[in-house]
């Protein structure tokens, strides 16, 4: 069994401060990093790339919508050629960091309501997956089971890890529910139990009480989430402890 660790981070802005990347760089074995549209900035970028590399992190971009007040979150109407460049515009910035650290792009995972609009929306899905298909036949596209953009990159023959998020609950259709700030440290104990239940079954309980199927071969714990950097740890120590191999989705996915 092997399961990659992935988190988002990158997300500092000149001043100000967000998530405790140098600590989860420590746990996790893929960084997704803001590309400066929702989050981050130049000087932001080029650091956590640096130590992304330091602790042998795999790296990917991490682009969303050009709302950097609203974080990403909210919804944009965008043309077809509005997403490519946007798409390209953000994962070419990363990327040129990632040549001058000397490191090679793994993959690509939209964020915030690009990630969600993407798993139903088929137009918005071909529009992400044509630009990430130009970069080269080993990048990666991060996306949830059963949707719009994975099954979609599956037929376009781009390489696809499917995501579980460890800090949130699913309805089921087998797609997670945003619920910000995620569980509090009362209810994380719960979590670790399922969340290796879901690694090692491929399965978890949905809202609605019913067993789903969720084959991830990446689960994500939000660097936004209340203890989002112990319960990464306490995730990697439990799944370690049953035997699962914590390695980058390259090496699960290709």
């Amino acid at each position: 069994m092997k399961i990659d660790l992935n988190c988002d981070m990158g997300e500092s802005f000149g001043n100000y401060k967000i998530g405790n990347d140098e600590e989860m760089l420590q746990v996790i074995t893929s960084a997704n990093i803001a590309c400066g549209f929702h989050a981050g900035d130049p000087n932001v970028m080029c650091h956590t790339v640096q130590m992304a590399k330091a602790n042998g992190v795999a790296i990917g971009a991490h682009p969303g919508f050009p709302d950097l007040e609203g974080f990403g979150r909210r919804t944009m109407i965008c043309t077809d050629e509005e997403i490519k460049n946007y798409i390209r515009y953000q994962v070419g910035a990363l990327r040129e960091f990632c040549t001058f650290a000397g490191v090679e792009l793994q993959h690509v995972k939209p964020h915030g309501n690009m990630y969600t609009m993407a798993q139903e929306d088929d137009d918005l899905a071909r529009s992400i997956l044509e630009v990430i298909a130009t970069l080269g036949k080993n990048v990666i596209t991060f996306a949830e089971y059963n949707s719009a953009i994975s099954n979609m990159a599956v037929k376009m023959g781009v390489p696809v890890a499917i995501e579980g998020f460890g800090d949130r609950t699913y309805a089921a259709n087998a797609h997670y529910i945003q619920v910000r700030k995620g569980p509090d440290k009362e209810h994380q104990v719960g979590l670790i139990e399922r969340d290796v239940r879901l690694v090692k079954e491929k399965k978890i309980v949905a809202v609605t009480g019913e067993d789903i199927d969720l084959p991830v071969q990446t689960i994500c714990i939000h660097g936004d989430t209340i203890g989002a950097v112990d319960l990464m740890r306490d995730l990697r120590k439990a799944l370690e402890a049953e035997g699962v191999e914590i390695t980058a989705a390259k090496n699960i996915v290709l």
